[in-house]
């Protein structure tokens, strides 16, 4: 089946009082309609060719195209807003001379579910048109579904062209449906804007395809938030709760513990273990594994990294692109920066940076230290205030510390240097020189006590 998918992205969003177009504002890291297009395309199957996915934009066009990714994206211009049906219009040159499933979604809705989506595909297969509709107990502003006295759908009525009598139904058009490519190329350049809005809707394909004797059906989400729209920045923080509230009970479900599930929230793709323990505050973003038993503290920050089993991460740390061993201790107030790599049972202390660092099992950087660019073996205990002088002003240069390494308090690591087996370091040193294995490198000014000094005094 050949899978077409139309996403309407071209709405300026004037009540959001942006500069921005509101597709592209986000929800929960992502821009809207970039949700939108990343749920098209998990609609490949083994029996479908690729979907090819076909955005409308419009206002703040460059804007959209910078912002929204994919394969294969293929724009379309909406110079005028003139109605949904305009807007799929723009589309027609991508879609004639095509068979299969046209499915049209919206830039401004955001959390439709793939199930819903592939549910409505399936219902297509043996019909000519489906459209997704939603039961509401005030179904104010919203296109009714008008069916017949047997119930198969008639036609759908704007709001303000509803009769008082179709203003009490309750049924009502989301906008999202999937039509038969061939009928949908065939139908659109019929519309006509008599209307009192004086727009093409896209809704009067559904008289068109009765007038024809086609089969027109409907479906339901499992869930009214997944067709809910975004016009204001209070629906895109409504939305935004709601999708966290999703993604939160999904870890209670899988064997997280949370200790307030309103207050976590998750921007990316989470892979979860069991008897994971998460307190308050956390946001995980991008791609985060987080393994069996971890104990993640409250104000903790976790990017783009992988967590181990049974590790600890105490209170208010930063963890970005890092990988983690089991049973590391990091934390409270730690920042591990794009590409460190933890060993089993490492130790990250309180107030510690590291960038670029692979920290060897059983080693500790307890406190006040930066540690960057540098292997450090198994078994160190680098002290606090140690740094790695990694950077020249221009370029950075590594330091290579060996297995049992004991780095004295307040050592400065003038890179590229390398420390080796079972060597140490005296606090206070400036090491410039490679440290051969057991040896101790002192390097600090001799100190000098001088009886004959005098205090200064406060002059009157």
């Amino acid at each position: 089946m050949t899978l077409n998918v139309v996403v309407l992205a071209a709405g300026q969003g004037s009540r959001m009082k942006s500069a921005l177009p509101k597709v592209v504002h986000p929800i929960a890291g992502l821009p809207m309609a970039q949700r939108v297009i990343n749920t098209a395309q998990s609609l490949d199957q083994a029996d479908a060719s690729k979907a090819a996915l076909h955005v409308v934009i419009g206002h703040g066009a460059e804007t959209v195209k910078d912002t929204l990714v994919g394969d294969d994206l293929r724009w379309y211009m909406q110079e005028e807003q003139l109605g949904t049906g305009h807007a799929v219009i723009q589309a027609l040159p991508g879609l004639e001379g095509q068979s299969g499933v046209t499915l049209i979604l919206y830039g401004d809705v955001p959390l439709t579910r793939r199930e819903t989506l592939v549910k409505l595909m399936s219902e297509v297969a043996d019909k000519d048109l489906v459209l997704l509709t939603l039961d509401m107990q005030d179904p104010t502003g919203y296109g009714r579904i008008v069916r017949s006295e047997n119930g198969s759908v008639q036609a759908i009525v704007e709001h303000k062209d509803a009769t008082p009598e179709q203003h009490k139904i309750t049924e009502i058009n989301t906008g999202i449906m999937a039509v038969k490519t061939e009928l949908l190329a065939k139908w659109l350049p019929n519309l006509s804007n008599d209307n009192a809005q004086q727009e093409y809707y896209l809704t009067d394909l559904v008289e068109m395809a009765v007038n024809e004797g086609k089969v027109v059906s409907a479906t339901q989400p499992d869930y009214a938030w997944e067709v809910e729209g975004v016009n204001s920045r209070i629906q895109l923080a409504a939305l935004e709760r709601i999708y966290q509230q999703v993604q939160a009970e999904e870890l209670l479900i899988n064997g997280a513990t949370l200790m307030d599930p309103a207050r976590l929230d998750i921007r990316g793709d989470i892979t979860c273990g069991r008897d994971v323990t998460i307190d308050v505050n956390v946001i995980l973003e991008g791609k985060v594994v987080i393994e069996d038993n971890v104990q993640i503290e409250a104000n903790c920050i976790i990017k783009d990294s992988i967590i181990r089993k049974g590790t600890h991460i105490k209170a208010n740390t930063m963890i970005d692109e890092s990988e983690v061993g089991e049973s590391c201790d990091i934390g409270p107030f730690a920042r591990l920066r794009p590409g460190t790599k933890l060993a089993n049972k490492a130790k990250i202390g309180n107030f510690v940076e590291t960038k670029k660092a692979n920290i060897g099992e059983g080693s500790k950087v307890n406190h006040l230290s930066y540690v960057g660019d540098a292997e450090v073996g198994s078994g160190v205990n680098i002290g606090a205030g140690t740094i790695t002088c990694n950077y020249d002003g221009v370029n950075k240069f590594k330091t290579e510390i060996a297995d049992d390494v004991f780095i004295g308090s307040n050592t400065c690591l003038v890179a590229p240097v390398k420390v080796g087996k079972e060597g140490t370091t005296g606090a206070g040193s400036v090491i410039t020189k490679d440290v051969g294995e057991g040896e101790l490198a002192v390097a600090r000014g001799r100190q000098k006590n001088l009886s004959t000094w005098t205090r200064p005094t406060k002059k009157s």
